[in-house]
């Protein structure tokens, strides 16, 4: 049981750590961001909202007390994760891996989410 708490632990601080670091990016490197977006396809008035709705993941990943936003959540960032590695993929740019890896730790956080649950 020890173990599947630091594993779910050290998981979820990684990933949080990536969705701060792109939170922050879109806040504080909005035109960096902005120029990104326009090279996916995507409107860049979904930069502020993208953000803010990270920031309301992540919450709800670290809450034990919204397990169905919890799954909610999780689901978000698992189709944003998907679509942010084919967007990268499809330009090319090199950051498909973040995503990838981002991947990786949120399917690890969820399976050990749900072992310390039972």
């Amino acid at each position: 049981m020890k173990r599947d708490k630091i594993i779910f632990y050290v998981a979820t601080g990684l990933l949080t750590l990536i969705m701060l670091f792109s939170v922050s990016m879109y806040f504080f490197k909005h035109e960096d961001v902005a120029l990104m977006f326009t090279n996916f396809g995507y409107p860049t008035y979904i930069i502020y909202p993208y953000a803010v709705a990270k920031l309301l993941g992540v919450f709800a990943l670290w809450n034990p007390n919204f397990k169905t936003i919890k799954e909610w959540a999780y689901a978000g960032f698992f189709f944003a994760f998907i679509l942010a590695f084919f967007a990268h993929y499809m330009i090319s740019d090199g950051g498909q891996m973040t995503a990838l890896v981002a991947m990786v730790l949120l399917v690890v956080s969820y399976i050990f989410n749900k072992k310390i649950q039972n």
